[in-house]
């Protein structure tokens, strides 16, 4: 859950597509429009492609509520009371640059992009780059960055309507592309697929609620059978209020569930964990802030960390104790779909950010 990224490459900078009827299916025609109304509702396309740059600070409260195996199912009975809270900061800078820092129960992930490279920093794989093309992080999706979410989706399928929490929604659907999907596999993992799903609220435009799912198949060098990772995560968005004309989100809900299967039959396991967050502040071309703050820590590895070894490392969370302390953890892995959990350095770097006045404070994020 600590950076998970989305399904493909995106550029916020690039023009969105017009809206075309003549010679386009309607699925596709009608997720323009859908968008068109998304970007006017949040601000307008003019005002949305004028911030250079981005800054929001927020709390988080994360929790693992249960864990399944073939024969039983521990749920926490006190999921309330053992809740970890902590906050985090990210910063955007166009195009494609973004940094982010995470502090929960005495863990610290540290993720970030400049352009050309995306790595991270957890505290059980240290700093490493990640695998696979320059993608966005899936937290700037939930409410945060209207103009990525619009971009990220230009290329979906609106695939019909339902009804979130009693609000009539149209589906926009995106799919990773095959070539994406062979970037982010190496050796014997293989990321299968990566679908996106957003809904946009008929009412007013804008997306309230996101879900994904990454499936990764990993086949062991025994010659054994192959080993399934799925990773679910569904946001609900909630709270939009308005910021220099920008409509921003203020508050949603994250639930994630990490599915492990194959190998022998009824062998799987289920994680399911929670995550709410809150955001205190938000400024938009903040001065000061330049290339520099997004330069990778010299100690990440050459080496890029697939995402399905990450899988496998989060295997280590079933010390867990699902309610207890132990959940600090895989709930920082929560937050970032476990394909991408185990990455994330730079634990000096950001610990005393101070640009145009705003300060990103670990240690005043940990209060």
């Amino acid at each position: 859950m600590a950076a998970p990224l989305a399904p493909i490459h995106v550029c916020s900078t690039d023009p969105l597509p017009h809206l075309s009827i003549k010679d386009t299916p309607i699925e596709t025609s009608s997720a323009q429009y859908i968008l068109q109304q998304y970007t006017a509702a949040s601000g307008g396309l003019k005002l949305l492609s004028s911030i250079r740059n981005a800054y929001a600070m927020g709390k988080v409260r994360m929790v693992a509520t249960d864990f399944e195996t073939a024969t039983r199912v521990i749920k926490a009975r006190n999921a309330s009371r053992d809740a970890e809270s902590g906050g985090f900061v990210l910063w955007q800078m166009a195009p494609d640059m973004w940094y982010v820092e995470l502090a929960v129960g005495g863990s610290k992930v540290h993720a970030g992009c400049n352009g050309k490279l995306v790595w991270r920093h957890t505290p059980w794989l240290g700093a490493h780059a990640a695998k696979g093309p320059v993608r966005p992080l899936r937290r700037a999706l939930q409410g945060i960055d209207p103009l990525t979410t619009a971009s990220m989706f230009a290329k979906a399928r609106c695939i019909g309507e339902k009804k979130v929490n009693g609000e009539d929604c149209f589906i926009l659907k995106l799919c990773a592309d095959p070539q994406t999907l062979k970037a982010r596999s190496e050796g014997p993992a293989e990321v299968i697929r990566h679908v996106l799903f957003g809904y946009f609220s008929q009412k007013t435009g804008l997306l309230i609620h996101i879900e994904d799912s990454h499936l990764t198949r990993i086949q062991s060098s025994a010659g054994g059978d192959a080993v399934y990772w799925e990773t679910s995560i569904n946001s609900f968005i909630d709270d939009y209020r308005p910021v220099e004309g920008t409509m921003i989100a203020h508050s949603g809900h994250s639930v994630v569930t990490l599915f492990r299967f194959g190998e022998v039959a009824m062998s799987h396991t289920k994680t399911r964990m929670e995550e709410s967050w809150t955001i205190e502040e938000v400024a938009f071309n903040v001065p000061g802030l330049s290339m520099d703050c997004f330069i990778p820590p010299a100690d990440v590895k050459h080496g890029t960390i697939d995402e399905a070894c990450e899988l496998s490392q989060g295997e280590r969370g079933k010390n867990l104790m699902v309610g207890g302390h132990r959940a600090k953890i895989v709930a920082v892995e929560k937050f970032g779909s476990i394909d991408e959990v185990c990455e994330l350095p730079q634990e000096e770097r950001g610990k005393n950010l101070m640009v145009g006045g705003h300060r990103a404070k670990v240690a005043a994020l940990e209060k």
